[in-house]
């Protein structure tokens, strides 16, 4: 067994190397929890990311690889709170889905409200997805990681909670009617979860909305655990559990920064036209290029891919050669020549 649990943790880190957190709290869990849950917090980690790098993929920070890893979740920044809470969100999402899906043993739907009035009109009833097992499980492996007394691994605790609380936050309630001819003169009810996505953006308005915390640092220094704990507490007293927080101001996000795993917006594509884009995506140039000091390049790949296919009897299918030319803008350093150098209107992190 043991030797089979190695083998499991060596294949995890070669199959998500962004998510070596998720390998290292699984030894210490248990084998036997391993392999009961490890496909969904591997799956449920791995879509938080995914998730993160939709929510900013036209941000300055675009939630890169380097974010998930050891050397990124050191800081404690804005952007980082994100990757805690969606990742949480992730794994508890991934586990109460499952467990409703029927596919994790010893789990099930949540009954425990059932036949009781939920309001007027209606009762619970039917398959509600179980968030309490998704939530107890998450947090047994995702808290694991955080073993020190500082702060930061307080604020990394709290995030993962305000992650998961999220995931609650967003659930829905379905209901059926019943009565004669379809009346529904009484209902029954059950909570069912949102979509990952309808998480993610409840996170990105947090995240925007993040607090950061002010700890008294001449207590901290003091090098008394007591007044370390006493003034995290204190810090921590005015945050709602539900609010994400940060201790470090971001860094400049527009600069290259290899040894922190920054690369910088040059290169980087924007959204200048196109129907149903967003207000934000609209804006991608402007945040990305412009107020980082760049121009914007457009740059014309030709695409040649086969068309106007024909099946001839038999056996052979003939098919033309059609060219499509793909125009994408880009971020580019501005050239000397242009009178502008490269400089930038900085208007924050994001």
């Amino acid at each position: 067994m043991v030797h089979l649990l190695f083998w499991l943790l060596t294949l995890l880190f070669k199959m998500c190397p962004g998510h070596a957190w998720v390998a290292s709290n699984f030894l210490m869990t248990g084998p036997k929890t391993y392999l009961t849950y490890s496909r969904s917090v591997q799956e449920g980690a791995m879509s938080g990311i995914e998730e993160c790098r939709h929510q900013f993929a036209w941000d300055r920070w675009n939630c890169p690889e380097s974010a998930t890893q050891f050397k990124g979740l050191r800081r404690a920044t804005r952007e980082t709170s994100f990757v805690h809470a969606i990742s949480a969100a992730g794994v508890m999402y991934t586990l109460t889905r499952n467990c409703s899906l029927g596919d994790l043993e010893n789990c099930g739907c949540d009954v425990s409200k059932n036949g009781k009035i939920g309001g007027s009109g209606w009762l619970w009833g039917g398959c509600s997805d179980n968030v309490d097992f998704g939530e107890r499980i998450s947090k047994q492996y995702v808290d694991a990681q955080e073993t020190g007394q500082d702060s930061r691994a307080a604020v990394n605790l709290h995030n993962n909670a305000a992650g998961r609380l999220a995931v609650k936050a967003t659930t829905r309630r379905i209901c059926r009617c019943h009565g004669m001819s379809e009346s529904c003169s009484v209902q029954t009810c059950w909570t069912q979860l949102s979509d990952l996505r309808d998480i993610g953006n409840y996170l990105k308005l947090k995240h925007s909305q993040a607090q950061k915390l002010d700890i008294n640092k001449k207590r901290m220094r003091a090098g008394n655990s007591a007044d370390n704990r006493g003034a995290i507490v204190d810090a921590f007293g005015s945050v709602a559990q539900t609010e994400l927080i940060y201790l470090e101001d971001s860094p400049d996000y527009c600069r290259r920064n290899t040894s922190v795993g920054l690369y910088g917006t040059e290169g980087r594509e924007c959204l200048q036209h196109g129907e149903g884009l967003t207000q934000w995506e609209r804006r991608s140039c402007r945040r990305l290029c412009h107020e980082c000091g760049l121009k914007v390049e457009e740059r014309r790949t030709e695409v040649v891919s086969s068309c106007n296919c024909k099946f001839q009897w038999c056996c052979t299918v003939n098919c033309e050669d059609c060219s499509q030319v793909i125009v994408k803008h880009v971020c580019a350093r501005r050239e000397a020549a242009d009178g502008h150098g490269y400089r930038r209107r900085y208007r924050g992190p994001m």
